[in-house]
């Protein structure tokens, strides 16, 4: 129990309890802000703003597989030289909307659209703090990823067209300009943006660690963390261990393009002629990209996890069911992450052995993975279900993680791999478990945080009917890639016509992109119910869901600062739904075992002593700031 105790004299914000912000124009309020609360809707709208870029470049080359001989002069006006005279699309710039697709939704959309957003606006709520560690550091890393994605969308505009060579930039094809037209400018400006974004997730990643370890109000021990909390905790972690070895990976390949060393280049024929870089091998920038592209998996999907037990734990009104486990679980994968990235590169020649060591460790991560899955079903076992559009989500994203991870199984064994790599299987796979999967719980975090976010409601029978239209087209889309990866067919190709074994796979081909399309349209049912209900949407309660924790105690639209008056205290775990003997079925982490009686345990009435230790510490604090 000493925890409970001594943690809290790391809270050095305690005298800001009766401190009021200066009043503040238009560009201090939302611009140039350090409040969390705002950096966090600034990272959401940017996310959203990409999200539909992201979407729409998938949408133009799934009508170019799935309708080849489709007239495309319609976009025209929008895609301009990339669009022939014929109306057919540039080979070279479908390329180009590939890569540029795959990194948009990645980095910029579900790395800091969903992990940004939520881990900005929930941290300091959820833990009782004022605002992050450093509100400076904060600000800063929302405007590098700002000058990041501006600098990436202006590669959109160069006559040479964007980044082309896949969202994993491999070289040789990357390391030289000459090689191609999407190796030209917009190469640089890629690895450019991309270094800026890495700035921008490691001053938000040390943010989020400094302020979880440190700003804790008085009784959160870590065993009372939500577990969204613990999600963004270890996924600061990840991301301050990995993105660093990418920065070295885009600095090294910026070396190559420009200043004539050889980190990844050797041998290189160019036209008949022998370009003079030697030494080098491409495999080793494969090594590096993985070591963080396999954490990245997890930089995405563990926030959104973290988000889906929250939402579940809340909608079930039960206890999240093995609390512990679930934060053992979430430390295994983080373990496991950094030392299965080799899974990747099964096809580039590696020794036999050492792919079996890759393939063992691959094949163990699905442990602490069904464990969660696990966990959440029997959570909704028996519970007292209520469906709103979070909860849906967030049993959304539960299926998606089961359904994607089952084929994980398959590629990471190295003889099935090998077979299946680079092959539609692939990318069915990925975005099952990693892309949609994530996305499903950004949409849950946004429906379920909306009213404190904004201090309205977003409208439920438009949430619910954007989730059943997202959950079809999700399913109707990448369920049949798995038949036609199976049958051989590979990704990034510009058409499959040109090939007999493909014919039959046409009609199969063009539902997959009539149903992207049709997934594509639904999400503007969100973006209506969204910019709508910000406006204009009924006026939230205090405490809509009837939940737990500590942000659902602050005023409904909080200001700089977040509670008015002393920060309140914790007494026990975020997960106290339907306790036998309970006059409610929610006991909030603010109500001391003192006033609940009727529900204690019997070690719970034991914990009633400590109860004046954190009073005293709320008296020495208001002390101190006096003096």
């Amino acid at each position: 129990m000493s925890a409970i105790v001594g943690m809290e004299t790391a809270h050095e914000h305690a005298e800001e309890h009766e401190h009021h912000h200066e009043e503040q124009n238009f560009w201090q309020k939302y611009v140039f802000c350090e409040d969390h609360k705002i950096i966090a809707k600034q990272y959401l709208i940017t996310g959203i703003i990409w999200a539909v870029i992201g979407i729409s470049m998938s949408v133009v080359f799934r009508i170019q597989l799935g309708m080849p001989d489709s007239n495309l002069s319609w976009l025209k006006p929008v895609l301009g030289q990339w669009i022939s005279d014929s109306g057919k699309l540039d080979p070279n710039f479908y390329l180009a909307l590939v890569t540029m697709h795959g990194t948009i939704m990645v980095f910029f959309v579900l790395t800091a659209g969903l992990s940004g957003t939520f881990s900005n606006f929930l941290i300091p709520l959820q833990i009782g703090a004022r605002d992050m560690a450093s509100g400076f550091m904060n600000m800063l890393s929302y405007w590098f990823f700002f000058v990041a994605s501006i600098i990436m969308f202006a590669s959109l505009f160069l006559q040479t067209g964007p980044a082309a060579g896949g969202w994993v930039i491999y070289p040789p094809l990357s390391a030289l300009p000459q090689a191609h037209i999407g190796s030209q400018m917009g190469m640089t400006l890629w690895l450019v943006s991309m270094a800026l974004f890495i700035v921008s997730q490691l001053l938000g990643g040390i943010n989020y660690i400094t302020t979880v370890i440190n700003l804790r109000t008085r009784g959160m021990s870590f065993d009372r963390l939500p577990l969204t909390i613990w999600s963004f905790l270890i996924t600061a972690v990840l991301g301050l261990i990995s993105f660093p070895v990418l920065f070295s990976s885009v600095l090294l390949l910026i070396f190559d393009r420009h200043f004539g060393t050889s980190f990844y280049l050797s041998e290189i024929y160019i036209n008949g002629e022998a370009l003079p870089n030697v030494g080098g091998s491409p495999i080793l920038f494969q090594h590096l990209f993985w070591f963080l592209g396999h954490p990245e998996v997890y930089i995405v999907l563990l926030p959104a996890l973290g988000i889906t037990s929250e939402v579940i734990a809340t909608n079930s009104r039960k206890p999240i069911f093995g609390y512990r486990a679930m934060i053992a679980s979430m430390l295994g994968i983080a373990f496991l992450a950094f030392i299965v990235w080799a899974h990747h590169m099964f096809v580039t020649g590696m020794n036999p052995f050492l792919g079996s060591v890759f393939m063992f460790l691959t094949l163990i991560i699905a442990v602490p993975s069904a464990v969660k899955g696990f966990n959440y079903i029997t959570t909704l076992w028996r519970g007292n279900i209520v469906f709103t559009p979070g909860m849906l989500f967030s049993i959304g994203l539960v299926s998606l993680f089961v359904s994607g991870g089952l084929t994980g199984i398959i590629l990471g064994n190295s003889a099935l791999d090998i077979q299946l790599h680079d092959t539609y299987f692939v990318v069915a796979h990925f975005h099952l478990v990693m892309g949609a999967a994530s996305a499903f719980g950004l949409f849950a975090g946004v429906y379920h945080w909306f009213p404190k976010m904004f201090g309205k409601m977003m409208n439920p029978s438009l949430g619910q009917l954007h989730f059943w239209l997202t959950f079809i087209g999700v399913y109707m889309v990448f369920i049949p890639m798995h038949y036609v990866g199976i049958a051989g067919f590979p990704r990034r190709y510009y058409t499959f016509t040109s090939y007999d074994f493909t014919h039959k796979f046409v009609d199969m081909n063009m539902f997959i992109s009539m149903a992207a399309i049709f997934t594509f349209f639904a999400q503007f049912v969100f973006l209506w119910n969204f910019f709508y209900s910000i406006f204009k949407g009924k006026t939230s309660p205090q405490n809509p869901w009837r939940s737990n924790t500590l942000e659902w105690t602050a005023p409904i639209k909080p200001g700089h600062g977040n509670w008015e008056g002393e920060l309140p205290a914790v007494y026990r775990w975020s997960y106290d739904y339907s306790k036998p003997g309970a006059k409610e079925d929610f006991i909030p982490q603010n109500i001391p075992y003192s006033q609940t009686p009727e529900s204690n345990f019997p070690h719970e009435n034991e914990l009633i002593s400590l109860e004046k230790t954190i009073e005293a510490q709320n008296f020495n604090d208001q002390f101190k700031t006096s003096h």
